[in-house]
């Protein structure tokens, strides 16, 4: 895996005043991983994150420890016949947030294991983030202090876990993000970073790892994130805005990290552009993944309404009966009456909807609107109502007319923009 140290040339690039960065893929579903790896360049490098909920030494919610998660990409990139050399597996907002309502001492104990189990399974990027106060800290904000030196102790884990032959760890620090997965309440504006919240960030890190006996590891902290002034929520999008970050973007030139941003989903190409240039280097992108791939399964499901009258999966049913039977993935997110809540649960941007297509009766709704469509040709008719983009390239021959070839093609839409972001000179 030689190719881990472009983390480090990103860092240069930019430093030499060249807009380059990397999208960050922070997803576990199969076909937005499939699309991710999909081998059309072989200089291609892809970036996939798991986060600490998602992935940790208990499954997660996902069931994977993070060494299943490491074959279970390692499989879809050999199934795409992607270079194993070129996928960068790195870890997001590792520290002790699953177990927060735990005394300091249980948590950071399975902290410890946590990023000892993602380091010895391969990931080299690896978010330290222990903002949060735990279960025997007193009230109120966390002391940066703290938080810096639970930083440190992980960070000498991580050192000491990591895999001989395989390039050393890189790190991320800092945690002011936007809140994962889209704000609850509809905003009108974020608050950017302050500069000098910016710098006290910076320097008591630097100084918990120098107390740690880690001063020459922090030339491996790559990145800090700030929050740039985005946002998204389940209808509204705050656009980043260039003159908001103009001194944090200044700021950061003056240090030997970049940035990394934090819930960018559903910026404009311009934007992401404007934020690789500010030295938003590394780009996090998730639920516009997921909510790509729904838009286009629920497209196709409106054709198979009209294409079969009878034995339909009825997808979209099927996903709403789950998700009221299971609220606990949405119901902390989407508020309003049970009519607002219904649409929310299927059109929000927030996209809570992604936690539910491993259900059995989800899957096998899936699988059954793939088999229905795959029987016939899809009528350009109906692909030109429903699917109009795929329509286009469909015509122009540049993708199959198949269920899969326009789900996948419908991701591949949002990952483009990301990838001619990071190379916008």
């Amino acid at each position: 895996m030689q190719n881990m140290h472009i983390l480090d040339e990103i860092v240069r690039w930019q430093k030499s005043g060249l807009s380059r960065g990397i999208p960050s893929i922070c997803s576990a579903h199969p076909w937005v991983l499939r699309e991710a790896l999909k081998n059309s360049d072989s200089n291609n490098l892809c970036l996939i994150e798991a986060t600490c909920n998602q992935v940790n030494q208990f499954g997660g919610y996902t069931g994977m420890t993070p060494v299943d998660f490491a074959h279970y990409v390692h499989a879809i990139a050999e199934e795409k016949k992607f270079p194993m050399e070129n996928v960068i597996l790195g870890g997001d907002h590792l520290g002790p947030n699953v177990w927060q309502d735990e005394p300091a001492t249980s948590a950071m104990q399975k902290s410890e294991v946590m990023i000892r189990d993602y380091v010895q399974a391969g990931f080299v990027k690896i978010h330290l983030d222990c903002s949060m106060r735990l279960g025997d800290d007193s009230e109120g904000a966390l002391d940066p202090r703290t938080s810096a030196a639970r930083t440190a102790q992980l960070a000498k884990v991580a050192e000491a876990s990591a895999p001989a032959g395989l390039p050393l760890p890189r790190y991320v620090i800092g945690t002011e993000v936007p809140i994962p997965g889209g704000a609850q309440e509809h905003e009108t504006g974020v608050s950017v970073t302050k500069v000098e919240d910016a710098g006290e960030t910076i320097r008591v890190m630097q100084e918990a790892f120098q107390r740690e006996g880690l001063a020459a590891v922090w030339e491996r902290v790559l990145a800090v994130v700030v929050q740039p002034g985005v946002e998204f929520g389940d209808d509204f999008v705050l656009e980043y805005q260039p003159s908001a970050a103009r001194e944090l973007s200044r700021f950061i030139e003056t240090q030997t990290m970049v940035y990394e941003a934090h819930s960018t989903d559903y910026q404009s190409l311009d934007a992401l552009k404007n934020l690789v240039r500010d030295h938003f280097a590394i780009l996090k992108v998730g639920p516009w993944l997921t909510y790509a791939f729904r838009e286009a399964v629920f497209a196709l499901a409106k054709i198979e309404d009209e294409l079969m009258p009878t034995s339909r999966s009825n997808l979209i049913q099927v996903l709403d009966e789950i998700m009221v039977e299971r609220p606990e993935y949405w119901k902390k997110h989407y508020h309003g009456s049970k009519a607002e809540q219904a649409l929310k649960r299927k059109y929000s941007l927030s996209d809570r909807i992604r936690y539910y297509w491993t259900n059995p009766r989800a899957q096998a709704a899936l699988d059954l609107l793939m088999k229905n469509l795959n029987e016939k040709p899809l009528p350009l008719s109906l692909l030109s109502q429903f699917t109009p983009k795929q329509y286009g390239k469909i015509r122009r021959g540049e993708i199959a007319a198949t269920p899969e070839g326009i789900v996948l093609d419908h991701i591949g839409e949002v990952l483009l923009d990301y990838e001619i972001a990071c190379r916008a000179d």
